[in-house]
């Protein structure tokens, strides 16, 4: 049973609706490849390429990693972050694939996910642990309106857990998949996408369309494009159920665009999102 309240799938759908872009941009804050003016800010860095992207993307998606190597600094570093992102209308997934028995995914839930102010919008987490793993994930995107995306299927080429063959024929990826799809159904908003949605690596493109097969109401977040040598024309079937059924990441092409040509890096990040965005929302079809 669908729910009534506005979900985080109906708030992905009006973004996408209003900007016409389905754009996510990681934030891979590495302190050595910053630019020199900044002397190691991060929070600063972060906070430049969120005014950058602000007009061609619908959400930002800091990588807890990054900033956890930076030790108590880095955790300010990206409650900062995350909040001048909001205040600037984007969506915030907190990457942070946050897996563990229902105790602590419960405290994980209400770190991210729950307040008066969340930090982030959502958080992608590890289902495979199974349902006790992310139920206290799902209560708390009923309880505050927040989402959760799924890892389903990474972009990286060691997929030797994933894909490894059940008895019934079916790779790993696809029963978590199956799972996913359950978990996020009394979770479908007005616009017909679910809370509930799933990461899978959009450099494996017949994943990608299975992915969707599978998850007809689950929101893809694809990450692997630029950097990572995934192209968006090769996503287009990810767009079936809606023009906000997929969100396409990238992250280092924008964060780091300046070291091509030196320039500043705003310019070279508003720039290169502003080119993803008109090809992604292109290809979409929509």
């Amino acid at each position: 049973m669908a729910v009534t309240t506005l979900t985080f799938g109906d708030r992905v759908a009006v973004e996408v609706e209003r900007k016409r872009s389905q754009l996510v941009v990681g934030l891979d804050p590495r302190p050595d490849l910053l630019p020199v003016e900044l002397r190691g800010d991060v929070a600063r860095f972060c906070c430049g390429i969120v005014d950058a992207v602000a007009p061609h993307a619908v959400a930002v998606k800091p990588q807890l990693a990054f900033f956890e190597a930076l030790g108590p600094p880095g955790a300010l570093a990206f409650a900062e972050v995350c909040a001048y992102a909001r205040r600037a209308g984007l969506i915030v997934i907190a990457d942070g694939k946050r897996g563990d028995v229902g105790s602590t995914a419960r405290a994980y839930a209400a770190a991210y996910l729950e307040g008066p102010e969340p930090t982030a919008d959502a958080l992608t987490v590890n289902p495979w642990l199974g349902r006790e793993s992310v139920e206290p994930y799902l209560a708390a995107a009923r309880r505050s309106g927040t989402g959760i995306f799924c890892v389903v299927k990474t972009s990286n080429a060691s997929g030797e857990v994933q894909d490894m063959t059940l008895s019934d024929g079916r790779p790993a990826w696809q029963a978590v998949a199956a799972l996913v799809a359950d978990w996020g159904a009394d979770l479908v908003g007005e616009h017909g996408l679910s809370a509930v949605g799933a990461v899978v690596g959009a450099t494996h493109p017949r994943a990608v369309t299975e992915a969707r097969r599978l998850l007809p109401q689950s929101i893809l977040l694809l990450p692997g494009v630029g950097a990572q040598g995934a192209k968006p024309g090769d996503l287009a079937r990810a767009f079936t159920s809606g023009p906000a059924s997929a969100l396409v990441n990238a992250s280092r092409s924008i964060n780091y665009a300046f070291r091509d040509d030196g320039g500043d890096f705003r310019v070279a990040a508003g720039a290169e999102a502003a080119r993803l965005r008109h090809e992604i929302w292109t290809v979409s079809g929509w």
